[in-house]
């Protein structure tokens, strides 16, 4: 089971596997608690446009996929729908469709364009360098040091949305602080993202930043316990998805977007048995 780390760009995988999915499941909290799990698919697209724009003009291959995707992030936590019968996640889905398809218009006039949009989707994890990895570990950490310095702030927007218009309202987080954090949690998962993406894929990211938070949220209730459990799930993922690739030869992006279906359809079972026993008791 560990013989993979005998390998070093196997052990390079699993280092940027455990800092991506520990930062995006963290953030995934939050998302899966806003009701916004289209965001994340919708920046990873936007990131992969940047960088299928930046290949099809030839520069700023780092500079452009950061701008496009903060520049979305921007953008997004301005939305505020005030027709109840339009939703967040509508809006956000026509942008990750249209980001989608200048995605795949620009990379097809690359040499190797299927090729390309096979490492969009999924990356290629196992080609990582030492350098990328502290790259991403820097810049994962300062995401990290700001919400752990301002959990209770980011945590106080994240409820706010499972209140009432009229509790949102009058809450004191609506009437100045809102617009601040929110436009700092859409800044930090942005600049995760297009960092994220940029080495594992837009496939996997979704998954890490969805499968451990609703995993977690299924098997407990308190903040502190579904951020620990979201965490294990997503270090599980890396850990037994890479197995999986290195015994059987299969693409590691996708290994690890299979392993971590497998976690949830697991955690998901319990969640069920664990509700009919609930209801039995209470007819009891």
């Amino acid at each position: 089971m560990f013989e993979m780390f005998q390998l070093e760009f196997m052990t390079q995988a699993f280092i940027l596997s455990v800092i991506v999915g520990l930062m995006l499941s963290y953030l995934g909290v939050h998302v899966v608690g806003r009701g916004i799990v289209f965001v994340d698919l919708a920046l990873g697209q936007i990131s992969s446009l940047g960088v299928a724009f930046s290949d099809y003009i030839g520069k700023g291959k780092t500079t452009i996929p950061i701008l496009f995707t903060l520049l979305g992030a921007f953008l997004m936590s301005f939305i505020h729908l005030k027709d109840k019968r339009l939703k967040l996640e509508a809006i956000i889905g026509i942008i990750y469709a249209v980001a989608s398809a200048a995605t795949v218009m620009l990379i097809s006039k690359t040499p190797h364009g299927d090729s390309d949009i096979q490492e969009v989707l999924f990356g290629n994890i196992l080609s990582v360098s030492w350098e990328q990895i502290q790259t991403t570990g820097i810049v994962f950490g300062i995401i990290a040091i700001l919400h752990f310095a301002f959990f209770k702030k980011f945590q106080q927007v994240t409820d706010s949305f499972s209140k009432s218009d009229l509790e949102r309202t009058s809450s004191a987080v609506m009437k100045g602080e809102f617009r601040l954090w929110n436009f700092l949690f859409y800044i930090s998962i942005g600049l995760s993202i297009v960092f994220a993406v940029r080495l594992s894929g837009v496939i996997p990211v979704f998954s890490f930043l969805i499968i451990p938070a609703v995993a977690a949220i299924m098997v407990a209730r308190k903040n502190l316990p579904i951020i620990l459990i979201a965490g294990v799930v997503s270090i599980m993922g890396a850990f037994f998805g890479l197995n999986v690739s290195y015994k059987y030869d299969f693409p590691a992006g996708s290994s690890i977007v299979a392993v971590l279906g497998g976690l949830f359809l697991i955690v998901s079972n319990y969640y069920i048995i664990k509700s009919f026993r609930g209801k039995n008791k209470s007819a009891s």
